[in-house]
């Protein structure tokens, strides 16, 4: 392939729509270009980084047994009533009327549409496990879709589906899987972390997310450095000191707070510490009230106390007139001790007693509370976000905190959907058992994003070899050259020979515009050859990832080259 004829748009300046660098990077280098808002087109640099990305996938995926399917992009809305999802997924579902007033949607999943297929076609136990697979384009209709192929409307998935017919054989599927994930990220030469995690809008007993390591990433990762225990900040388990004895608490009393609304304003205002003060929080859950409590310098986690309730929809804060309704009071002033609702609080308040609350009135609050004396508490349970000097609950260490991107998730799905649309079959002993259902996703064109955010310097993109559009940069330096030209072409005719993917710089433009291309688009080996060189005899090498430059001989050439290429391919970490 030549650059002279290929089809490369980069860009000097970076367009003022990209926030992220990923999203600057893949314009500059011209992979991508936006259609409208979330939606892009993949340029011939981009499309290669896919589907060299797909390719790892799929043979990780045949590997573990699973067979490749491709399903349709629209969907009835008669699969998704009948799973119950049509209504709860939310508006992120693109939802659409064809011309016979059929209701129908754009796939951003496809657990509905594979388990109809299964249950039409599996009858007996014999026929199972089985495990189904597609790389195919999805949509979800994101409110703010941004950070380029980060956070798109219309994105590359890969999904798997295993059935089988008992929890030992789902559990086995779903760790089959789990290991081929491992497999991908290492083969791709990305740093990665397995989660465990929410299984989210998908549903099911248990997940784990596969996280990209990056400073950019959205997602924060709570980890040991001592075991391997590891979580986002969403699944992570807060873990309380054991309890100690309680000293006997005095009757509660209300006490004025005149303008104290905050936890840092009553703290003040009482000389207490946040740390003896308990907020209690309104939120209203599939249109109704409920309280959680967590102690004054925590923070309640959102998708434990939704999970903890079983809201069907998103939980969100109660407004200043919603409280007022609920407490009689301002906001700032709720207190658990007479609230008519349901209340739950953070089991670490089950462990100490002498609280101050607010009173439901305004300008008040109430000290010497003891929660299970005063108050109806439904259950003390696990509802607030870890923090730093947490202690992990596998063995005692101190936890770490990164950031990183969702990139994978698998989940074990259990009977959700087999129940729903009773996809069936008949055991040994005739009777009729749902199967045992997981999922397993990847991101493949996030991943493309993700690696960028995780590799990228001043001079653009730094992809590792699995992942790049080709590995290596051929750059003639002199393309009038008849010489040059042929000792070009005899070593880009040896490298693709040997299945090297090699793009030719044939193009006739100065040496740093190829250089400065070669560093933007982030080829991982680059080989200069010019006419100084080839007086001299020799190639020049630069390992993009160290910026190390050194010489290869053209005598016997490709075996000095095969040798310093596999050190290139140690420094990524890969076999």
């Amino acid at each position: 392939m030549r650059l002279s004829r290929y089809y490369a748009p980069t860009l000097k300046e970076t367009p003022a729509e990209a926030e992220v660098i990923s999203h600057q990077l893949l314009l500059r280098a011209g992979m991508i270009r936006k259609l409208t808002a979330g939606i892009y087109t993949y340029l011939p640099l981009g499309l290669r980084a896919l589907n060299n990305v797909a390719k790892i996938v799929r043979e990780e995926m045949d590997r573990a047994g699973a067979l490749e399917i491709l399903m349709p992009a629209v969907q009835p809305a008669d699969l998704w009533k009948e799973s119950g999802r049509w209504d709860f997924y939310g508006r992120e579902l693109l939802r659409f009327v064809d011309r016979h007033d059929r209701e129908s949607c754009l796939g951003p999943t496809h657990e509905e549409v594979v388990t109809d297929l299964v249950r039409h076609e599996i009858r007996s136990y014999r026929q199972l496990p089985v495990n189904l697979y597609q790389i195919q384009t999805k949509f979800r209709d994101e409110i703010r879709p941004r950070f380029g192929l980060m956070r798109g409307r219309e994105f590359v998935m890969k999904d798997a589906y295993s059935f089988d017919k008992d929890d030992a054989g789902a559990d086995a599927s779903y760790w089959a899987m789990y290991e081929a994930y491992a497999r991908i990220f290492t083969r791709l030469g990305l740093k990665f972390r397995a989660v465990s995690a929410d299984s989210g809008a998908i549903g099911g007993s248990f997940s784990h997310e596969f996280m990209v390591l990056a400073d950019t990433g959205e997602d924060t990762i709570v980890a040991c450095p001592d075991c391997d225990y590891g979580a986002n900040l969403e699944k992570a388990e807060a873990v309380c000191p054991p309890a100690g004895e309680r000293a006997a608490c005095p009757p509660a009393e209300k006490v004025a707070t005149p303008g104290s609304h905050t936890v840092e304003e009553v703290a003040a205002f009482l000389k207490v510490a946040p740390a003896s003060i308990v907020k209690t929080l309104l939120y209203i859950a599939d249109g109704k009230p409920v309280a959680a409590l967590v102690r004054g310098d925590r923070e309640l986690n959102e998708i434990k106390f939704k999970n903890l309730i079983g809201a069907k929809e998103d939980i969100r804060l109660a407004t200043p007139e919603e409280v007022v309704k609920a407490t009689n009071a301002p906001v700032g002033f709720a207190g658990p001790v007479g609230l008519a609702l349901p209340i739950y609080a953070d089991r670490e308040l089950a462990l100490a007693s002498d609280w101050i609350v607010g009173a439901n009135a305004a300008d008040a609050h109430l000290i010497h509370v003891d929660l299970g004396r005063d108050a109806s508490i439904v259950s003390f349970t696990d509802l607030r976000e870890v923090a730093p000097g947490d202690p992990c609950p596998k063995c005692g260490a101190l936890l770490t905190f990164t950031k990183g991107i969702e990139v994978g998730h698998v989940f074990k799905l259990g009977l959700k959907y087999s129940e729903a649309l009773n996809a069936t079959f008949l055991d040994e002993a005739g009777k009729e058992q749902f199967m045992i259902m997981g999922c397993y996703g990847i991101g493949v064109s996030r991943i493309v994003a993700s690696c960028i955010e995780q590799n990228n310097d001043a001079s653009g993109i730094v992809f590792p070899p699995p992942i790049a559009p080709f590995e290596v940069a051929l750059i003639n330096l002199s393309p009038k050259d008849d010489t040059a030209n042929a000792k070009a072409d005899e070593i880009y005719n040896q490298l693709t020979a040997a299945g090297i993917q090699v793009l030719l710089d044939d193009r006739d433009e100065r040496p740093g515009v190829k250089f400065k291309d070669a560093d933007l688009i982030g080829f991982p080996i680059q080989l200069t050859l010019g006419g100084k060189g080839l007086a001299r005899g020799i190639v020049e090498t630069k390992d993009r990832r160290t910026g190390e430059k050194s010489e290869l001989s053209l005598e016997g050439f490709f075996e000095a080259f095969a040798t310093w290429r596999a050190g290139v391919h140690q420094g990524w970490g890969l076999e």
